[in-house]
């Protein structure tokens, strides 16, 4: 057997295999993210040669494209880790709702997080839009439109909804939606093989707080 099968079989052998193990592995490289402790797993040559012909990442992150959330980081994860998936506002259409199936019917990952943070841009623009009626410019406005529904729901529970009780409302309807929305990801949970979980970033401390879960984890 060679260093490289060698590799590729732990690889696998180290990967979380239940929503639950891959919870608990996130949530420890969060704390040592916070804690200032990384470790940075994961990020050597042996583990680059390990992946060159698979890959098993136990987690899929979906989150908002802001540079200040780069989930392989405030994670402490590295190669292989993570199927990451981003746009602004962590906006669900077709070909992110496509790539976060690929990664539960192909790659077998047993969590989905969803990943939003305070003072997220967009959701201060869909903010904005909806108190004054009027809707930015391009494709910006496709983006303001769907998270609109998350703004309404917010305001419509406490008129005094600020940004961040919009980001948390958005990132359990996105979660919500992602189940909704997709008959492989809603047959994985309800088999107990993928979780969904809704995760608000704090921009002060680097703490993820958890606001929504869906499926067999251990928080």
């Amino acid at each position: 057997m060679t260093g490289g099968e060698d590799g590729n079989i732990n690889a696998v052998l180290d990967h979380p295999q239940s929503p639950t193990e891959a919870w608990k592995t996130l949530m420890e490289g969060n704390r040592r993210f916070v804690e200032s402790s990384a470790s940075h797993p994961n990020q050597d040559a042996t583990r680059r040669t390990s992946l060159l012909s698979t890959q098993h990442p136990f987690a899929i992150i979906f989150g908002c494209s802001d540079s200040r959330l780069a989930a392989e980081i405030i994670f402490d994860l590295g190669l292989g880790d993570a199927f990451v998936v981003r746009t602004a506002g962590h906006v669900i259409d077709n070909t992110a709702l496509g790539s976060i199936e690929y990664g539960v019917e192909y790659l077998n990952v047993p969590l989905i997080v969803v990943l939003g943070h305070d003072s997220c841009g967009a959701v201060t623009a869909t903010k904005n839009a909806v108190a004054t009626g009027e809707m930015p410019v391009g494709f910006v406005r496709d983006l303001v439109e769907r998270i609109t529904p998350s703004v309404l729901t917010s305001l419509r529970e406490n008129k005094d909804s600020d940004i961040g009780d919009m980001v948390e409302e958005h990132v359990k309807q996105t979660a919500a939606r992602l189940v909704e929305n997709s008959p492989i990801i809603a047959s994985a949970v309800a088999r107990q093989k993928t979780a969904v979980v809704g995760l608000t970033y704090r921009l002060n401390d680097g703490r993820a707080d958890l606001v929504y879960s869906n499926g067999s984890i251990t928080a």
